[in-house]
């Protein structure tokens, strides 16, 4: 009969530790984005939009500027 290696927890290697956001990691670190932000941005895009004479919709408005906000960006 053939015996069944098992592997206890003595055997194992130690379980890498999990990465979070610190102030040496700060790509981890979570944007906060409020409405207000998004709204102003928002509209900053409609107005610009409509001065280029570019159709569009004001959910579409929103969806970019929600977009580039997410993605830490001014513009």
């Amino acid at each position: 009969m053939a015996t069944k290696k098992t592997t206890t927890a003595k055997t194992r290697p130690p379980a890498a530790p999990k990465k979070t956001a610190t102030a040496s990691n700060p790509a981890k670190k979570k944007l906060v984005v409020s409405e207000e932000d998004i709204r102003k941005k928002a509209e900053e895009i409609y107005y610009e939009r409509v001065a280029r004479g570019e159709q569009g919709t004001p959910e579409d408005d929103w969806a970019k500027a929600e977009k580039l906000i997410r993605a830490g960006k001014k513009k």
